[in-house]
């Protein structure tokens, strides 16, 4: 009978897990595309073709060029840029956010992208998606949170200036390989002579047109205005429109006039894969100059690559779902489930790692994006440029590619992030400067390490060492005694035990009259651990030996079973009554142990030694 009754319990329980799994409101909650579905209408419908089919016209060029920053040849930044969009629309929870390749994860490919390999990129991309998938599952998105802001800004600064100084080499019309900013000045001035006028002049217009039609809309003349006529409207929208895709007009432009010219007058792009990609399970294994190498070894050339290109992704991903929330909470754990998914099925179609993208989300923001639909339409464009359009991108100069990655990074530089982290706190610049330098230096992965490093060594150190004040009470008659109040300022465990018996100490031998009775006051103490309560204890063994009265005030119930469970004789005092009737009881017996014991009316009663009580503030 008992075992029946524990096999119902446990089937009941089982039915209890499926049913709250399985539940609307888990169903709306994972599933983000049942939420806004079924209120789907016709304005939503026109607000998600124009942004997705603006995003689309942005993405394109930026995908073919963001293959180049990461080694590869353009068919897989374009591989990359439809599959995100398709899975984002059913997983993503945030409406304004395009998922696709971005100049910060292209370059991370390219540090670990073997030789140039395509396969290590596209396992990078399947193995991205199943750490992004497990973090999420365990619920482990808390840990981005040890990645501060400065340490943030840091990278991302470096990172640009790395990406935009890998990409003077096309806009010169050179040839050669560099592994750091210091390597790619290096070898631009060596090779300067080598320059392609042809190529120079068309990347520096590029490059000015960019600028100019990016800053075309925000005048007001692109603003739609509520006495405008349809005509007026029209015309408004296609100013902006103009603006927002000026990376794909400025391509095409390029295009044709490469075309137009001799084969020989640009660095052009060069013949792409035709066609859509075959969809196939990412590559396990892969060839190097006729050696076949397998997924282990494939696995320990990426090395750190495993870690670090999903922990970025993570971070770009939900900095933009926070920026563009619009004051809504951010589900991060749904989040990183969606772009976990965005990865994985991305890599059967052999796309790189993606994330989202900042400069593409704000251009489906602005474009009036109703809903995550929008990016069927983004993916569709792409689909349609694969199948249709491949042929043409051969036409496409070099230089004019890296205008638009550089045009594209060069605002990712967060130099105004300076002034503000200096006037909030000085020592943040540590962390931010020993990121970017250590980014822009040696290794983008590094950089990040290191700024974590300094974040979690100064706040170790305000740990170990944390404000104490001190400060001397009067009496309230003036010409009687008084006490030394010592209030450290943070919580009392292993790190700081040292510090602040240090200064409790300091506090009561300071005084002239060695007698004087030190105060600690506990209201900052959240908790106590093992060897802060052994420091106490010989802080006050130090005090009883000096026959100096010593009493702990403020103290919340964990904290006093700690301090009472290794020290016999302790002084806690609930009040200032029961201070002041501790000081008295201390001046009339000579013992200076004692402890103060709390009484039903939530008062206290100190016990001397003597066999002296305090009840209510009075000696008895």
């Amino acid at each position: 009978m008992n075992q029946n009754s524990n096999t119902r319990s446990l089937s009941d329980i089982v039915q209890a897990r499926a049913r709250k799994f399985f539940s609307k409101k888990t169903l709306h909650q994972r599933l983000p595309i049942t939420q806004w579905l079924p209120k789907y209408n016709l304005e939503s419908l026109e607000g998600d073709m124009v942004a997705g089919l603006t995003v689309g016209l942005t993405v394109i060029p930026q995908g073919i060029a963001y293959a180049l920053v990461a080694g590869l040849t353009p068919n897989y930044g374009l591989y990359s840029a439809f599959m995100g969009c398709f899975v984002y629309m059913f997983l993503g929870s945030c409406k304004d956010i395009t998922i696709g390749p971005t100049a910060i994860m292209s370059i991370m490919t390219h540090e670990y992208s073997v030789d140039k390999n395509p396969d290590y990129a596209i396992l990078l991309c399947f193995l991205s998606g199943i750490i992004i998938f497990a973090a999420a599952v365990c619920n482990l998105g808390f840990l981005i949170t040890f990645i501060s802001k400065p340490v943030i800004a840091g990278f991302t600064s470096a990172a640009a200036i790395s990406i935009a100084s890998s990409q003077l080499k096309g806009l010169f019309g050179l040839s050669y390989q560099s592994e750091s900013v210091i390597e790619a000045f290096s070898k631009l001035f060596e090779n300067i002579g080598d320059t392609r006028w042809q190529d120079l002049t068309l990347g520096l217009c590029s490059m000015v047109v960019l600028l100019l039609m990016r800053k075309l809309k925000d005048l007001k003349i692109t603003k739609v205005q509520p006495g405008d006529s349809t005509y007026v409207r029209i015309g408004r929208k296609m100013l902006f429109l103009i603006s927002v895709g000026r990376n794909a007009i400025v391509v095409i432009v390029a295009g044709i006039i490469a075309f137009a010219a001799k084969s020989d007058t640009f660095t052009l792009t060069g013949d792409i894969e035709a066609g859509l990609p075959t969809f196939k399970a990412p590559p396990f294994s892969t060839w190097d100059n006729g050696t076949e190498i397998y997924f282990s070894e494939m696995v320990s050339n990426v090395g750190a690559g495993i870690i670090i290109i999903p922990l970025i992704s993570i971070l770009e991903s939900i900095a933009i779902a926070s920026a563009f929330a619009g004051g809504k909470t951010i589900d991060a754990t749904q989040e990183m489930y969606a772009l976990g998914m965005c990865n994985i099925l991305g890599a059967f179609v052999q796309s790189i790692p993606v994330t989202g993208s900042f400069s593409r989300t704000a251009v489906n923001s602005t474009s009036g994006v109703k809903t995550p639909a929008g990016g069927i339409v983004t993916g569709l464009l792409v689909v349609l440029a694969l199948a249709f359009l491949t042929p043409y991108f051969k036409y496409i100069p070099k230089a004019t590619l890296s205008a638009v990655i550089i045009c594209a990074v060069i605002f990712m530089v967060e130099y105004e992030t300076v002034r503000p982290i200096w006037k909030a706190r000085q020592l943040d610049q540590l962390p931010l400067w020993g990121t970017f330098f250590t980014c822009l230096f040696w290794k983008l992965e590094f950089g990040i390490l290191v700024g974590v490093g300094i974040n979690l060594a100064i706040l170790l150190y305000g740990v170990a060492r944390p404000k104490v004040n001190v400060s001397t009470v009067l009496r309230k008659d003036e010409s009687g005694p008084h006490y030394v109040l010592v209030e450290p300022r943070s919580g009392l465990f292993f790190p700081s035990v040292d510090h602040i018996r240090g200064q409790v100490t300091k506090a009561g031998v300071g005084p002239a009259e060695s007698s004087v009775m030190v105060v600690v006051d506990c209201k900052h103490f959240t908790g106590i651990d093992y060897t802060a309560t052994k420091g106490m204890k010989s802080l006050c063994q130090d005090f009883e030996r000096r026959h100096q009265p010593l009493v702990f005030t403020n103290v919340t119930p964990g904290v006093e079973r700690g301090l009472c469970s290794l020290i016999d004789d302790i002084v806690i005092a609930r009040s200032s009554d029961q201070i002041d009737a501790a000081y008295k009881s201390s001046v009339a017996s000579s013992a200076a142990n004692g402890k103060v014991e709390p009484s039903n009316d939530h008062l206290s009663r100190f016990s001397q030694g003597s066999n002296a009580t305090v009840e209510n503030g009075r000696v008895d």
